[in-house]
């Protein structure tokens, strides 16, 4: 399934829904038509999922294996919207946590790195994890707003994100995957020049509004294996990032692991897997975000980002 958080003209606080097609369904209009109760945001689902299955599978028509008809029912509720007529938000639109992070976790990241900044740390033993803060997140459509006393220097990085599902801590590579709720997309946008000023990355990965996601959760289930999803990313049409998961140095199931190690992980947590080469401050010269570009971040599979670069 899809999950997005949205809002409408009636109901500007975004909230839960199921993407289906072009259509989105309003889990909390669509639950009380049928005198159920349901979850009315994203991260109330995942915390809530096992309880709120039955709920689900009755808004999708399957309860105990007897469709209703949905059409009838949403068309009386105003539960179905066409995508085009709501506002999509970040699916979680403010995490209770810092989203996590690993630097370098593309051989070909860590190498074009390594022959464009003499104090590169190169390729990695063991997973580098850095935080994003939460004032970070932005909508999968939202602006990236460049504010040039704050930075000039400003990046992208297109990147593969996983929501945890259930709270787990020193969990083994070989489970980790039962952990993950779903997966969505995520640009990593970067104040280089603040990001280099001192050792560690987080101030210049936490300016506000720099970590588009969305533009939903797609779960699990539907992606048995997240090491094969093409990663791309555009400017103004014009491809910088073309890799694959597979070309990760470190996999999902071993990022989980190491983050976890010591540490819980909670539902909800969101996990930036790294990105691939072609980020602009690598390149020869380097290229960084102006005001008016148009950045589209896509992983195959899961869905597109797209979002334009304003000046304040």
């Amino acid at each position: 399934m899809r999950f997005a958080s949205f809002s409408t003209p009636e109901i500007p606080k975004p909230h839960l829904g199921i993407v289906q097609d072009d259509e989105v369904l309003d889990v909390d209009l669509a639950a009380t038509a049928l005198n159920l109760i349901g979850p009315d945001q994203v991260q109330e689902l995942i915390e809530q999922y096992a309880q709120k299955w039955e709920v689900l599978q009755a808004i999708l028509g399957r309860a105990a294996g007897r469709p209703f008809s949905a059409v009838r029912v949403f068309a009386e509720t105003g539960a179905a919207r066409k995508l085009d007529e709501v506002q999509l938000a970040a699916p979680i639109p403010r995490p209770q946590k810092n989203i996590m992070c690993l630097g370098q976790n593309y051989l070909d990241h860590a190498q074009e790195m390594t022959r464009a900044r003499a104090n590169s740390p190169g390729v990695p033993q063991y997973p580098n994890i850095f935080t994003k803060a939460p004032t970070t997140i932005n909508g999968p459509y939202g602006d990236i707003v460049i504010d040039p006393e704050v930075s000039l220097k400003v990046d992208w990085e297109a990147e593969l994100a996983v929501i945890i599902g259930k709270a787990g801590k020193n969990i083994r590579a070989e489970d980790a995957l039962d952990y993950v709720f779903g997966y969505t997309v995520l640009n990593d946008v970067s104040a280089r020049d603040l990001q280099h000023r001192q050792p560690q990355y987080f101030k210049g990965k936490s300016i506000d509004g720099y970590c588009p996601l969305g533009p939903w959760i797609v779960t699990a289930d539907e992606i048995p294996d997240p090491q094969n999803l093409p990663v791309r990313l555009r400017v103004n049409g014009v491809t910088k990032q073309d890799s694959n998961t597979s070309m990760m140095i470190f996999s999902v199931r071993e990022i989980i692991a190491a983050l976890s190690l010591g540490m819980t992980l909670e539902p909800g947590d969101i996990i930036a897997t790294g990105t691939p080469s072609g980020v602009g401050d690598a390149r020869k010269p380097p290229e960084y975000l102006q005001p008016g570009d148009i950045v589209e971040t896509e992983i195959e599979g899961i869905g597109m980002l797209r979002n334009r670069v304003i000046g304040s």
